[in-house]
């Protein structure tokens, strides 16, 4: 009987460990040792060693992808993190919660390139919805927000904010959902004010889920490329450049496919880096409801 249990139950797991081999596990490797050959997309494969990596650190585009990163990342995690929580509180206790989570969260379903698109006549210098606002209601003249070094990437970090706020909207309000409401009832009872419940209850117990938020946000944002790449094509003078245009652009504008895959190792590496970090250092901040 235990063979046969044992039998039926990889059975059941073959689709999935198949799947997992053929599209992620092979190509995984394929890529690490893709990332040690010189090839053009054509000819014969020639390994070389560790060069891609050492040329990608010595290349300027690559640097200037790096530095983009993680500016976008710095300006798109911690400010959709605090609003979604913000919005997940607001709606919590309010009628009608299901229309609103729906309306906040259907930007999230959009396809990004529509998005892009859309936000590129809003953001444009001469006739934009932003800039016509800005001069309308405060007499002030709006900057050139996609052809302005100083403003395409916060611009660009706006629209990723909007788009994913739906989503870790409704990852927060599940996780509100589990907060027992005694917690509350007993902070009434000693006069605790809704700041001070939000501070001492909500946000502590909430912390395994702006842990998870947190994870997967600055993932998402390490792999940035729609928005750059139809709103600004990495410009200007690459101030919109990331890692994963980095990679486009060497694969299939350069066609040298060894030190694409290489920077899309490095970027791997970054991306478990800081995820590794993020665990080991949630040891002091993520409290779990005992």
């Amino acid at each position: 009987m235990k063979r046969a249990d044992a039998i039926w139950g990889y059975l059941f797991i073959a689709p999935q460990m198949i799947g997992l081999i053929l599209f992620s596990l092979i190509p995984l490797i394929s890529a690490f040792v893709l990332s040690l050959m010189s090839w053009d997309g054509f000819g014969d494969k020639t390994f070389i060693g560790l060069r891609n990596f050492a040329d990608q650190f010595q290349n300027e585009n690559f640097r200037k992808a790096v530095v983009n990163t993680f500016y976008y990342t710095v300006l798109t995690v911690p400010t959709g993190i605090v609003l979604s929580m913000l919005v997940a509180i607001g709606l919590n206790k309010v009628r009608g919660k299901v229309f609103y989570r729906l309306i906040y969260f259907m930007p999230h379903i959009t396809m990004s390139v529509a998005v892009a698109v859309v936000f590129m006549w809003m953001f444009n210098a001469d006739f934009g919805l932003i800039n016509l606002y800005l001069k309308q209601w405060f007499g002030i003249d709006g900057p050139s927000w996609l052809t302005d070094t100083r403003y395409v990437m916060p611009s660009i970090a706006l629209l990723s904010v909007w788009m994913g706020l739906g989503n870790s909207m409704v990852l927060f309000l599940a996780g509100l959902q589990g907060i027992s409401s005694t917690y509350y009832e007993a902070a009434q009872i000693d006069g605790a004010s809704k700041w001070q419940q939000i501070k001492h209850i909500t946000i502590p117990l909430l912390s395994p889920t702006t842990f998870f938020i947190t994870i997967i946000s600055i993932i998402g944002s390490f792999q940035v490329f729609d928005q750059s790449f139809i709103m600004t094509s990495g410009g200007p003078a690459k101030a919109s450049y990331t890692m994963v245009f980095h990679i486009y652009e060497s694969a299939f504008v350069d066609f040298t496919f060894g030190a694409s895959t290489a920077s899309a190792v490095i970027l791997f590496i970054l991306i478990l880096s800081v995820t590794l970090f993020q665990m080991g250092m949630s040891k002091r901040w993520v409290h779990y409801e005992d």
